[in-house]
């Protein structure tokens, strides 16, 4: 099964990275290979063809390269030319192949209204029921082959858990030169990479307004064990460049021939990635890389999160509140507030910072020590033994 790709490169970089030794069959291969003879092995790219990009309209969608690339997006993809030339053109071309941007799932032929609202699911197609298939049996018959190019795709284990959310995801792809890391763009360029081929077939839908759009599904069939720890499918992958002919020239190749081309891949690397792919709408680079290089941060509870931010702007509004009581009360100490009683001492402004910085109080104790001083009105009962009380006043009273 394949349900995600990925591909980085932009049109340009994907007829580099598509460059291949035309097939002997042809004459513009002869000619390709006369000049290869001539030369040494030091030359030998100089004999590589490179395709040709051919945009079609599509409704006016167009391709985007994406380290997450899900059904009903465009992808490039690689097909005879003569799917797209009369034989007179065709002929006067370099390359026999051309890539062309298509949609990732097949448009019913018969399906009218909006191409987005056909409710079948296209992506793949399996290769045991293509040919009773109503959808792909037609355009399999037609000579509509063609191959997805990407740089790897991704595969959800299901070997080991029913449950969606536990399943681990992997990116494959194709071995590559000992220095190239698939998922480190720094470490090749579009020449030396080894994409990743898979067989599929495509259709042409038009809509009411005479507007085309090329669609294709990805041929599936049982997995081999290189891959069957993983999924119970796996897609057609063409691994060499014969099969890759093979498929693709619907002129040369029969039918039978073609299918008998489809076998299981032999040679598969991997490696597992965040569960960032499993949302087809997250683009990040962080999709294609090694799980142990993506340190997911935890996430905290929204309602935990919002009650922190709140209480971080009540203890600032007290502490706002707090500063201005303390500018219009001078050097008023709350400290020595106990009780509801009378304020019995008074203490410079760095004998109150010094006792501040001593032991900070809550800050409901700041609030409680603002209502007792408000409290204390003149008509209060003075301390006995405040220094400031006349004694002979105190002796009278106790007379």
């Amino acid at each position: 099964m394949c349900g995600r790709t990925c591909l980085t490169l932009e049109p340009c970089d994907i007829l580099k990275a598509c460059r291949y030794k035309e097939p002997k069959t042809t004459k513009t291969s002869k000619e390709n290979q006369a000049e290869c003879n001539q030369v040494d092995q030091m030359e030998h790219d100089n004999c590589l063809v490179e395709p040709q990009w051919r945009s079609e309209f599509n409704c006016d969608r167009k391709y985007i390269p994406s380290y997450n690339i899900a059904p009903t997006d465009i992808t490039p993809v690689l097909v005879s030319k003569y799917h797209f030339y009369d034989e007179e053109e065709a002929e006067s071309m370099k390359s026999s192949r051309v890539v062309v941007p298509m949609m990732w799932g097949m448009i019913p032929f018969w399906h009218k209204g909006d191409y987005r609202k056909h409710g079948l699911t296209t992506n793949n197609c399996r290769l045991e029921h293509m040919l009773n298939s109503k959808l792909f049996r037609g355009p399999f018959r037609r000579g509509q082959r063609c191959a997805v190019v990407c740089e790897g795709f991704y595969e959800w284990q299901t070997t080991k858990s029913s449950k969606p959310s536990e399943r681990a995801a992997h990116l494959l792809y194709m071995p590559q030169k000992a220095d190239i890391k698939i998922y480190d763009r720094n470490t090749w360029q579009p020449e030396d990479v080894n994409l990743l081929k898979m067989a599929a077939i495509f259709d042409v839908w038009e809509d009411d307004q005479g507007d085309k759009i090329y669609s294709y599904s990805i041929i599936t069939f049982e997995s081999s064990k290189i891959m069957s720890w993983l999924h119970y499918r796996m897609p057609a992958i063409l691994e060499t460049e014969e099969q890759l002919n093979t498929w693709l020239d619907f002129k040369n190749v029969s039918d039978e021939q073609a299918l008998a081309t489809l076998r299981p891949c032999t040679q598969l690397q991997w490696h597992q990635v965040s569960n960032l792919v499993n949302n087809s709408r997250n683009k990040s680079d962080k999709c294609n890389k090694p799980i142990e290089m993506v340190k997911e941060k935890p996430q905290m509870n929204k309602i935990m999160t919002a009650w922190l931010n709140a209480r971080k702007r009540r203890e600032a509004a007290l502490s706002s509140e707090l500063e201005s009581d303390n500018e219009e009360d001078g050097q008023t100490s709350f400290y020595s507030v106990v009780g509801g009683g009378n304020i019995t001492t008074t203490t410079s402004e760095s004998e109150s910072e010094q006792q501040h910085a001593t032991k900070r109080p809550r800050y409901r104790d700041y609030k409680q020590a603002i209502k007792r001083a408000r409290n204390v009105g003149d008509n209060s009962v003075p301390d006995v033994t405040d220094t400031n009380v006349d004694s002979d006043v105190s002796k009278s009273q106790f007379e």
